[in-house]
């Protein structure tokens, strides 16, 4: 490594001590930053110099640790960011591109971007549905059930979730859909797989799955130009007491939340009936992620809440077409990101369950058009209880 790559220190706003002479210090190394290692502090360039044979072995021992962990699937990514929970990323394969010529495709499956959501955004208004377009959801909607169903199927202690996802893949091929979340604004995978403390967008990676864990399977199917969306939370292994209580409380308050939806319901009303049955249950709701509007488009209006007193807009009305799926954390609703952007934690690295359906209002009440159609409608994770 020589200086002549370190020679443009990154300007830092608050004051700081500089490591080599204990001044007060306003730029930072650069490299450190790119590895995302703890900060480290210079007062200037003169004294990072004269530093830079000590500082160097920094970046030598990140870049060691980093190596150690390859060979036995844990690696570590991010040297010097702090998880805030015991869960680690493991590595996992490319993004797949291998797609069968006649499969129907999303407009971003190419490049990622969402061009028809981006250019529907700003105008606000809820799409009805007419009947074809619900009978194009109702097919996506089925589809992506049984994809999900085979996904709980494979839900056992030594599962990794990149072997969940490779099955996901594979049965959406079967069905001849497309599986929305890959290279969903780049989004490396076809299902996401959340597990424990992760709240939602985990990325599907060749950790095995653990006996206690709780996992997140959400499933996105794109058919004949329509997306079904639906998750559900799985119990792996013997679960704690407390685990099993935060994913049926996740469960149930969903349940009442469906059990609200009819015409003229205000959206801005869901989330009030979440948050009352979280509340009593001792645990919180996820802010930063909502409900959405679902049928051509993967999310568009209208946005819900999950949380009381917020400020969604609009009324429900026959033929809306949208998702429910609260957030609910064993500890504070807060979250953070891991670095590479998707993958959504709780900020004290307790436990998150969620579950979601894809709805649509109909003249007296809704219609699941994601509902399991055994065991009278109920979770994966009933079964055994």
């Amino acid at each position: 490594h020589t200086f002549s790559a370190q020679r443009s220190l990154i300007d830092i706003q608050m004051v700081v001590k500089c490591e080599g002479c204990g001044e007060d210090a306003s730029l930072q190394c650069p490299t450190c930053k790119t590895m995302k290692l703890s900060p480290s502090h210079f007062c200037n360039q003169q004294c990072f110099k004269k530093s830079w044979g000590q500082h160097k072995v920094k970046h030598q021992k990140a870049t060691v640790s980093i190596m150690n962990h390859i060979d036995n699937g844990y690696y570590e990514p991010y040297p010097g960011y702090s998880y805030t929970g015991k869960l680690r990323p493991y590595k996992r394969k490319s993004r797949r591109v291998d797609l069968p010529d006649n499969l129907g495709r999303p407009d971003y499956w190419e490049h990622g971007k969402p061009i028809s959501e981006l250019q529907s955004r700003g105008v606000g208004q809820i799409k009805v549905l007419s009947p074809e377009e619900i009978e194009g959801m109702r097919e996506a909607g089925r589809l992506g059930r049984e994809v999900l169903d085979i996904a709980a199927s494979m839900i056992k202690i030594g599962v990794t979730c990149e072997e969940i996802d490779d099955a996901v893949h594979e049965a959406c091929m079967e069905r001849n859909c497309y599986p929305s979340p890959l290279n969903y604004r780049g989004f490396p995978k076809s299902c996401c797989t959340s597990v424990n403390e992760v709240i939602c967008h985990g990325i599907p990676d060749q950790r095995p799955l653990q006996d206690g864990d709780i996992v997140n399977v959400d499933i996105t199917v794109y058919k004949n130009g329509f997306h079904g969306d639906l998750n559900e939370t799985f119990l792996v292994g013997n679960v704690d007491e407390a685990g099993v209580k935060l994913v049926k409380a996740s469960y149930d308050c969903l349940q009442k939340a469906i059990e609200s939806v009819k015409p003229g319901m205000k959206y801005r009303d869901v989330g009030g009936i979440i948050q009352k049955h979280i509340n009593a249950c001792g645990f919180s709701v996820v802010r930063s992620y909502c409900g959405h509007g679902i049928h051509q488009l993967f999310h568009t209006a209208p946005s819900i809440p999950h949380y009381s007193k917020n400020k969604a807009v609009g009324i429900m009305r026959p033929g809306h077409c949208f998702t429910i799926e609260p957030m609910i954390n064993e500890g504070v609703w807060r979250d953070t990101l891991w670095p590479d952007d998707w993958t959504a934690v709780t900020t004290d690295g307790k436990r998150s369950s969620q579950f979601e359906q894809t709805l649509l209002v109909t003249e007296t009440g809704c219609e699941i058009l994601t509902a399991r159609q055994d065991k009278n409608g109920q979770a994966h994770f009933m079964d055994n209880m």
